[in-house]
């Protein structure tokens, strides 16, 4: 599996290069910015990592970088560095959206521990991701009247009840929950439910999910 990836932005060639060196020692892959321009334009969006990022640097601050990324949704993590903090700087950092602010020259153990953090946070956040796509895509599969099924299954319905408000026999009911278990994958009723208030938890009023 590849190794996370950090993406590491300061004008400053001496602090990216010491920082890089630190953050390989722990099997972090690194990649150097030397502009933010530069990095806006073409660091990898899709690599599960963090954003190591200075604040004052010439031409677009740490600080303006970050409220464009949070604005264009990425999802990485980013943990800002200065060396001339301010308590207004770091409050609007935290607001923005900033995982971690740290003022240089900081602790190498304290940086390593914000970023395996940011890391491992990273990574849950793209599994939980991976697993509600996956969720969507199995819930599409079903038919108008399996959605419709699996809405009274899931508040608890009998098929004697389900067949009654859908205007159906017991049996197709039953031949549906099958047909609706098989395409969801799920090997039971509980399973089944969990998924379907998964999906609804993460993405409410999502059209992949039956409305109950």
């Amino acid at each position: 599996m590849t190794s996370p990836l950090i993406q590491l932005v300061d004008d400053d060639a001496a602090v990216r290069s010491a920082l890089a060196l630190l953050i390989g020692s722990v099997g972090l892959r690194v990649a150097q910015w030397p502009a933010p321009q530069a990095f806006l334009a073409g660091f990898d969006r899709e690599a599960v990592g963090a954003i190591v990022l200075d604040v004052r640097m010439p031409g677009t601050s740490g600080l303006t970088v970050l409220e464009q990324l949070i604005a264009q949704g990425v999802d990485q993590p980013v943990i800002m560095l200065t060396g001339h903090g301010t308590v207004e700087m770091c409050r609007r950092a935290f607001k923005a959206g900033a995982a971690e602010f740290l003022e240089k020259p900081c602790d190498d153990e304290l940086l390593l521990e914000a970023l395996q953090s940011a890391v491992r946070g990273h990574v849950k956040t793209r599994q939980r991701g991976a697993a509600d796509r996956a969720a969507r895509e199995r819930f599409a599969r079903l038919s108008q009247r399996e959605a419709e099924v699996l809405a009274q299954v899931v508040q608890g319905q009998t098929a004697k009840e389900i067949a009654r408000a859908l205007g159906l026999s017991p049996r197709t009911v039953e031949t549906h929950r099958a047909n609706l278990a098989a395409k969801l994958e799920t090997d039971s009723l509980a399973q089944l439910i969990r998924q379907y208030a998964a999906l609804v938890e993460a993405a409410p009023g999502d059209s992949a999910a039956p409305a109950a």
